[in-house]
């Protein structure tokens, strides 16, 4: 087992700087170098970190035991493809690559090599998710809503490639079943692909999800409600927060006169529906910083040689249910 693991950041834009930092300080890491396009920016983020700059992701090659990729998408296949290629472990930002053939490629790469291949799908790290999926046993119906204003980044790519993705790959987390059908609507506001898009995935054991993104909307929301057998969860990943909704034992609609409520109306059967019949439990959760979680589980993935938590064939499989969706799209006629 290396005693110090050296680390590198191939892309430290907005998220790329946040990898940098936590490498400087994570346990057992050093980071040795960043590489960025823009010069000035790469040397601001290295001499903040003790690191040095590095011309091109090739030079890294020899230097590095592991590297974030956070570079655009359309870079992923070939930067990862490389540093697999010279034996270095990756952690690849979301999606995994542009196209399916690709991310089979860094997928073989990785096995044949025997090193990790990490994609960074950060919400499988939110306290709300890592809470909530110890309750999670089989979801019938998930709704999943994912909105924020406009940013200006990630424009060479859809709102299901930017954003959704997220939630796909919690869904196909959540319910252990492949995706049977897709259906799915999406509209070009402020740019040439989908800046908005509704999906219905339905899952071969029956499971219903619908899924909803948006990149041009007023207010930032993100969220997922999962239905089950006597139990309800509700997710915000921005408060980082997860309620877990019960039948009550004493649950039995034969006691209840709603005739002798009529006065009260639905405050009063609200009241009681919450008070008798169902429990609220706001489950409890770690305040560990997701990229933390995300980069730590990396690490010690490749320290105790086990699989990350998410892992390529998990991104590959995320990155082919968001081509199902951008196909159901495009195949929508508007005559």
């Amino acid at each position: 087992m290396m005693s110090v693991l050296n680390t590198a950041v191939i892309g430290v834009g907005h998220l790329g700087r946040h990898h940098a930092r936590v490498y400087s300080s994570l346990p057992g890491c050093r980071l040795i170098g960043v590489v960025d396009p823009d010069a000035e920016r790469a040397a601001e983020i290295a001499a903040k970190h003790g690191a040095e700059t590095f011309a091109t992701h090739r030079d890294l090659i020899g230097q590095v035991d592991a590297v974030s990729i956070a570079a655009p998408t359309s870079n992923h296949h070939e930067i990862a493809l490389d540093m697999l290629g010279a034996g270095v472990h990756v952690l690849v930002e979301k999606p995994i690559t542009k196209t399916l053939a690709e991310a089979d490629e860094l997928v073989t790469a990785a096995g044949e090599r025997g090193l990790k291949l990490a994609v960074g799908h950060i919400e499988r790290f939110n306290p709300a998710v890592v809470a909530a999926v110890k309750h999670i046993t089989n979801p019938r119906f998930i709704e999943a809503d994912r909105i924020s204003p406009f940013s200006f980044r990630s424009v060479d790519i859809s709102v299901v490639h930017d954003l959704m993705i997220h939630d796909i790959d919690l869904l196909l987390h959540f319910v252990d079943s492949d995706v049977a059908e897709v259906q799915a609507l999406g509209v070009g506001v402020l740019t040439t692909s989908e800046d908005i898009a509704n999906a219905r995935l339905v899952f071969e054991n029956g499971c219903i999800a619908y899924a909803k993104a948006s990149r041009v909307s007023m207010k930032q929301l993100r969220k997922i409600r999962l239905f089950q057998r006597d139990a309800y969860l509700s997710m915000d990943f921005v408060k980082k927060e997860a309620v877990l909704f019960r039948k009550s034992p004493d649950f039995d609609p034969s006691k209840v006169d709603i005739a002798s409520m009529a006065s009260g109306g639905i405050a009063e059967l609200t009241k009681l529906v919450f008070s008798k019949f169902l429990t609220r439990e706001v489950l409890p959760m770690d305040e560990e910083d997701q990229l933390e979680a995300e980069l730590g589980d990396f690490v010690d993935a490749i320290r105790d040689d086990h699989p990350p938590a998410v892992t390529g064939a998990h991104g590959r499989r995320a990155l082919a249910t968001a081509e199902r969706i951008v196909a159901a799209i495009a195949a929508h006629s508007w005559e």
